[in-house]
């Protein structure tokens, strides 16, 4: 056995888990990623054994936890397509919030009682224009939104009567890729801003498109704070280390505080890569609130946390340069 401490990471063959992995990694601790490879890419395993499972299948991850030894859990095994949400909140209630009661209760059999938690900014639903504080969560507006809040309910329930420790780690718009290359943000479908403009520019999607150009915002697109992946990944790493010195946890969102629009971010990438992108605007999709910007005092405060590449250029470039090595040779 490794003399590492080993970290469960489900859905760690994922966008941000897998990141969350490489940090995790070079943090000292040894990440065991828990996937079942239905959105995630074998490729993106590289810094510890992969365990092919669901979550939902609560023997195959205690299984898992006890061939390991897991000493804490970072949960990221989820479904997050806002609209897809709302046409099939099925899918999303049984998958986010039953497959994480079964998590639980593995979690439960084996005593390990740390968990970070996978939470969102959907958990505001349309809060305001103001940056979003922890507090104003629980008006939702999508079911992902409301998956990710009840597994926040649950956790809290279960931090009362259990003692299972767990930080709720609400991040907004995760962006960017690992800057050495190896890994970044790759989907299909792809429904993000950043990569399906890129994936537009480089002919790999010819349907690309703006949804939305008359809310009430400056330009008429919805805005939105963008943290750069890396940035969250670190911060998983600050929540994983508290729990290890003994902390109970909490909610707390990760972001910048500074929100940019559709349009602002789409010139960003057409001065990054020097190509035009045509702007064909669609209507509105079901349960997108208009401006989400984080508050993000709180995670400075309690966990150290402070983004240091979150900045809209880094993101941009970082992307780029994922996307111009990942196509077309990086397979789904």
């Amino acid at each position: 056995m490794s003399q590492k401490l080993a970290i469960l990471v489900t859905g760690g063959a994922g966008y941000i888990g897998a990141h969350c992995c490489k940090a995790v990694s070079e943090a000292g601790y040894l990440p065991v990623c828990f996937d079942n490879l239905s959105t995630g890419h074998r490729s993106f395993v590289k810094w510890g054994p992969l365990v092919e499972g669901d979550v939902s299948d609560t023997r195959r991850v205690a299984d898992a936890m006890a061939a390991h030894e897991i000493v804490a859990v970072m949960h990221f095994a989820a479904f997050s397509q806002v609209g897809e949400s709302v046409s099939d909140p099925q899918k999303y209630y049984l998958n986010n919030a039953c497959g994480t009661l079964s998590l639980l209760n593995a979690m439960l059999g084996r005593g390990c009682n740390r968990l970070v938690f996978s939470s969102t900014g959907a958990v505001y639903g349309n809060a305001g224009r103001d940056p979003i504080k922890e507090s104003a969560a629980g008006c939702t507006v999508n079911p992902y939104g409301a998956s990710k809040w009840m597994i926040e309910q649950i956790l809290g329930d279960y931090r009362s009567a259990y003692g299972m420790n767990s930080f709720c780690l609400r991040y907004f718009n995760a962006c960017g890729a690992e800057p050495s290359g190896s890994i970044g943000e790759f989907r299909d479908p792809e429904t993000h801003l950043i990569p399906r403009a890129m994936m537009a520019l480089q002919g790999h999607v010819g349907d690309f498109a703006i949804f939305g150009d008359d809310y009430a915002t400056p330009d008429g697109t919805a805005i939105r704070d963008y943290i750069h992946v890396v940035d969250l990944a670190a911060a998983h790493v600050r929540a994983l280390n508290a729990l290890l010195n003994g902390s109970k946890g909490g909610s707390y969102n990760l972001g910048t505080g500074s929100g940019f629009s559709v349009r602002q971010v789409l010139t960003a990438i057409e001065r990054e890569t020097g190509l035009k992108i045509p702007l064909v605007p669609k209507p509105r999709r079901a349960g997108d609130p208009p401006i989400l910007v984080a508050d993000p005092s709180a995670a400075d405060a309690d966990l150290g946390f402070v983004p240091a590449c979150s900045d809209i250029a880094t993101i941009v470039k970082s992307a780029w340069a994922w996307h111009q090595s990942a196509h077309p040779k990086q397979t789904i």
